[in-house]
């Protein structure tokens, strides 16, 4: 389906609408359902490894939560150093598929560095860094692509189809980490490999069907550092950046709250990779209505609808480990509500984000514009895991909760102040 809708986009980067008037795809440009297709096969691989990584670190390897805070920020901090390199190269050289395949391809040789490095804590830094590496010089360049291929009134429903199909991935890879541990006996070194053979087909997706956008050359010297950092000039463009930047300090990591809920509730590690189910579960059935929500009600109203989502993911999943949740049917009403909030909290902010802040950039710098929100997000989030781990160690998980959950609601209070609230920002073009 993806293939043949692909070959019917034009040159210019995809703009042919495919499905029908009533479908799943209705207004979704057939380069925006190639990349979905290309993250959905990623994200298998890419979860497969996620999935694993937490237990392993934490509960084989010993690492305490602050450490393991300070390695998940280090992968946040990576991801924020190259997306600024990965959208200039892409805003310069207008290859945006190229730089994007780079991204891909290396994330899908870091599996294969996963086994080599054994139980080495060092050498599985490195091979994690790398992997972010390719993650950073990735997405910019992708949702550019989404932004410059979708007319901007359908912003919004477009990247829920495209999160939604990466989504798909998030809900396999778990699926398929558990089943390689199930049947290998918890051979963690198979997962890696199997997740390097689904990374690779996901690059060769991307070789053979995403088309590029190759609008007309921009004034030369354009595509700077300096005018990237210059786009903060534009009012709007600047408070969303300090608004998604505020918000990111106070969001904790995922795999973070999966292990409040494995202590909280006692869940065997070998279940623990299917934690992330209810998750994706939850964004994959939310991501296109809240889309198209997102496109009618305005993105920026979402987008802070969607924290708050994640401030009562924090309060509901702080209480098993007080000991306020007793029995079985009470626990697993938690354990459902926690993963279903944070479902709902991604499929209203990751996309809406990009959707809202695309057309607040020109097109020859829209790649290094969302380069700089994410880049600013990818900081934020360094610093909340560091904090988080922190607090988690010297606290304990519950009142570490709490205390991100009174941060985040003082910040979404600035946040609504400063966020545009116009529900449709008009496209700048120059």
């Amino acid at each position: 389906m993806y293939i043949a809708a692909t070959r019917r986009a034009d040159q210019a980067g995809g703009r042919t609408a495919v499905g029908t008037s009533r479908g799943f795809t209705r207004n979704v440009p057939a380069n925006v359902l190639a990349l979905g297709a290309v993250s959905l096969v990623t994200d298998i691989s890419a979860e497969m490894v996620t999935a694993v990584l937490p237990t392993y670190l934490v509960l084989t390897l010993g690492l305490s939560p602050l450490q393991y805070g300070l390695l998940d920020g280090g992968w946040f901090g990576v991801t924020a150093m190259v997306r600024l390199l990965g959208g200039q190269i892409a805003d310069r050289t207008r290859r945006r598929k190229l730089v994007a395949g780079t991204g891909y391809g290396l994330s899908a040789v870091c599996k294969l560095g996963l086994p080599l490095v054994g139980s080495s804590v060092a050498g599985l830094g490195l091979v994690l860094a790398a992997d972010r590496t390719g993650k950073g010089l990735r997405t910019a360049p992708r949702d550019a692509l989404i932004t410059l291929s979708t007319p901007t009134p359908h912003l919004g429903r477009a990247f829920g189809v495209h999160r939604a199909m990466d989504t798909v991935g998030a809900f396999l890879g778990p699926l398929a980490a558990f089943a390689v541990l199930w049947t290998t006996h918890d051979a963690y070194d198979a997962v890696f490999v199997v997740s390097f053979c689904v990374a690779t087909f996901g690059v060769l997706l991307l070789m053979l069907y995403v088309r590029d956008h190759r609008e007309p050359a921009p004034p030369r010297r354009a595509a700077s550092l300096r005018a990237a950092f210059g786009l903060l000039r534009l009012a709007p463009f600047r408070r969303t950046c300090v608004a998604a930047a505020l918000l990111g300090l106070l969001t904790v990591g995922d795999t973070f709250v999966y292990l409040v809920l494995q202590r909280g509730f006692d869940i065997p590690l070998r279940y623990f990779p299917l934690l992330p189910l209810g998750t994706a579960g939850a964004f994959l059935l939310l991501a296109v209505p809240i889309g198209r929500l997102a496109d009618r009600v305005g993105r920026f109203r979402v987008f802070l609808g969607g924290h708050l989502a994640l401030l009562a993911a924090y309060l509901v999943a702080a209480a098993p480990t007080g000991g306020h949740a007793s029995g079985t049917a009470s626990r697993w009403a938690v354990l459902l509500v926690v993963l279903g909030l944070q479902g709902l909290f991604y499929a209203a902010t990751d996309g809406v984000l990009m959707a809202a802040a695309g057309p607040l950039l020109p097109m020859h710098l829209r790649t290094s514009g969302l380069a700089l929100l994410q880049t600013g997000q990818a900081g934020a989030r360094l610093l909340s895991s560091v904090v988080f781990g922190a607090a988690w160690t010297l606290w304990g998980a519950g009142p570490a909760l709490y205390a991100m959950g009174a941060g985040l609601a003082g910040c979404l209070l600035l946040a609504r102040r400063l966020l545009p609230s116009a529900p449709l920002d008009p496209e700048v073009t120059g």
